[in-house]
């Protein structure tokens, strides 16, 4: 089975994504449930979502999923839905870890306006000389259109990639092997030797010249946060971004079962036409492993660092989103200014110039606000994040997805929908139950 990267949630009119291949340890996926058991505390008013999402995971026969809703700063609902491990019946908490896929992107681009605010980056500063010390491989011809790629481009996906340029378009975050054996690195492939190869490959069209969604271009941005920040991706990003929110439990994720961290999910492939009820065995990107379930072993989500590695919870999620989201209800992050400049203005992505990508978002203007959004997915895992353009917000994550064509339309219909369809919203704040 090929590694796809896919993250577009038409739905949100976004694209974004993550390797492709379905997760399960055990090896087989469970039909859809009559029942699926849901945890947390139920939200008078909120039952909409309740059966919404219910519904939505057994007609996709997915086995877990949790979503979580913020308005005007208060955490209104919170709640866990199937099994976060289908073997032994465990149930999906409220504030269950998932693989969040390319809903990384926002984090990452929050952490390089954090290093604008601090004057270590401009937007424009051309990339090269920020990781000339990530040499391509002895002989390679480095193509002179990369003196030309600037922050400003990686972040709204204007590098000069083209994943799916017809005759030979790749994702190279997909080419662990294959780039570790051209640079004569360690296998699996970093992040950093993934860019050591590509700077021996041509790029597809000129810098700033069109919008192609590239997760290559946020790994170089990872790249870029360690150079001027003297501390690794991972840990400037929880210190300077994910720590002072709150969002504590927010870690860069691993490949390997066994690295899974406690209160983390499993993965599961759902049925699928031609695929049946199995999760195939591929051979493992860890030289001498053997085989491996696809989702932990076929790709290695440790070089997607800021790509789409984080593996978070939908209370997580919120607080970080309640921090950039340029609103006065819950303590920023990021000044006004520096929002303004994240969300202002990009690439046009919908038709008819409805929406474009800023940095680390789709924009999406709407009455004098506007509705910023990510999704994200993997195989065993499906992603969401919206801040609504009417002061709510909200975030759903699986452990498993559909790749059938509305499935993202679904997701997100269904998530409109029970918003729409609530009868009376509550004044709490469930941040509080989950420290």
């Amino acid at each position: 089975m090929t590694a796809i990267r896919i993250a577009c949630l038409a739905v949100l009119a976004s694209c974004g994504g993550e390797p492709t291949t379905p997760p399960a340890p055990p090896a087989v996926t469970p039909p859809a449930q009559a029942e699926i058991p849901i945890s947390g505390a139920a939200v008078a008013g909120m039952g909409a979502y309740d059966q919404k999402i219910s519904d939505f995971m057994r007609k996709y026969a997915i086995p877990g999923g949790a979503v979580a809703v913020l308005r005007d700063g208060k955490l209104i609902y919170a709640r866990g839905f199937g099994y976060a491990d289908v073997e032994n019946r465990t149930p999906v908490q409220p504030d269950a870890l998932f693989r969040i896929a390319s809903v990384s992107k926002p984090i990452t681009a929050a952490a390089v306006m954090k290093l604008v605010e601090e004057g270590k980056l401009k937007l424009d500063d051309r990339v090269a000389p920020l990781i000339a010390h990530l040499t391509p491989a002895p002989g390679a011809t480095v193509d002179p259109r990369w003196e030309q790629i600037t922050i400003r481009h990686l972040l709204n996906h204007t590098g000069g990639w083209d994943r799916a340029r017809p005759n030979g378009g790749f994702d190279p975050m997909d080419r662990p092997g294959i780039a570790a054996a051209a640079v004569a690195a360690p296998a699996p492939a970093s992040a950093e030797t993934i860019i050591r190869y590509m700077k021996g490959m041509p790029l597809d069209f000129n810098p700033g010249e069109k919008y192609v969604y590239s997760n290559f271009g946020y790994a170089i941005l990872g790249r870029v946060i360690e150079r001027l920040s003297g501390m690794r991706y991972e840990e400037y990003v929880r210190a300077r971004v994910l720590q002072p929110v709150g969002a504590h439990r927010t870690r860069s994720g691993r490949t390997r079962m066994r690295d899974a961290f406690a209160g983390e999910v499993k993965y599961y492939l759902p049925t699928e036409p031609g695929l049946g009820m199995t999760a195939p065995m591929v051979p493992s990107v860890f030289p001498g492993e053997g085989t491996a379930p696809i989702p932990y072993g076929a790709f290695h989500i440790e070089s997607f660092d800021a790509s789409g590695a984080w593996v978070s919870s939908t209370v997580d999620l919120l607080r970080f989103l309640a921090g950039v989201d340029g609103r006065d209800n819950r303590p920023g992050i990021l000044g006004a200014a520096t929002v303004a400049e994240m969300t202002g203005s990009g690439p046009t992505v919908c038709a008819n110039g409805a929406c474009y990508y800023g940095f680390g978002w789709l924009v999406r203007p709407t009455q004098g606000d506007a509705t910023w959004s990510h999704g994200g997915a993997l195989p065993g895992t499906t992603s969401v994040l919206v801040r609504s353009y009417h002061n709510f917000s909200w975030v759903a994550l699986f452990n498993a997805r559909s790749w059938t064509p509305n499935f993202d339309n679904e997701l997100n219909a269904a998530l409109w929908d029970a918003l729409g369809s609530v009868t009376s919203f509550p004044e709490h704040d469930l941040f509080s139950a989950f420290p």
